[in-house]
């Protein structure tokens, strides 16, 4: 998940998705908590958090978070990062940036995003489970990691 904005674009993450945090070995959250109730309850409630800061998080976030998060898991390397510039270049941006990861998932734009860099570098945003903006759902995703390959990537509409 992405850009939850809490709890300036909604008072509380969406039960569909809280009820999905015991199911996920990890959860990745790709910066815009805004407070820090949000990064307390995930850190409970998931098994594994990898997680970084946005431009709307203040200090206590900061100080919390990183600015990039990195982790292997069933074999292929994944990194977190909030911003990634403009949709127009963003793969080889990407690619150039990050050239050790196998999976980058991003936030920022509250667009949900899966495409690949030439390279192979698989580029994933989530959107926003509580501030669609323009999209017409609120999103999340899910996706299985193993034996090296990333598979049953799903964009979950939240209505």
């Amino acid at each position: 998940m992405s850009d939850t904005h809490l709890p300036r674009r909604a008072k509380r993450l969406p039960d569909r998705l809280i009820a999905e945090l015991p199911h996920a070995d990890v959860v990745f959250h790709a910066g815009d908590w805004v407070d820090t109730a949000t990064l307390d309850l995930l850190e409970d409630r998931s098994r594994r958090l990898v997680a970084v800061y946005g431009n709307n998080d203040g200090p206590e976030l900061r100080a919390r978070l990183p600015e990039v998060a990195y982790a292997e898991l069933g074999g292929l390397r994944f990194g977190v990062v909030h911003e990634t510039g403009p949709a127009r270049g963003r793969e080889a941006r990407c690619a150039a940036r990050f050239p050790e990861l196998d999976v980058l998932v991003f936030g920022h734009s509250h667009i949900p995003w899966d495409t690949v860099a030439p390279g192979g570098l698989r580029l994933l945003n989530p959107g926003s489970p509580t501030d669609r903006r323009r999209q017409p759902h609120h999103t999340y995703l899910t996706a299985t990691v193993a034996d090296g390959a990333l598979t049953d990537v799903t964009l979950h509409r939240i209505t």
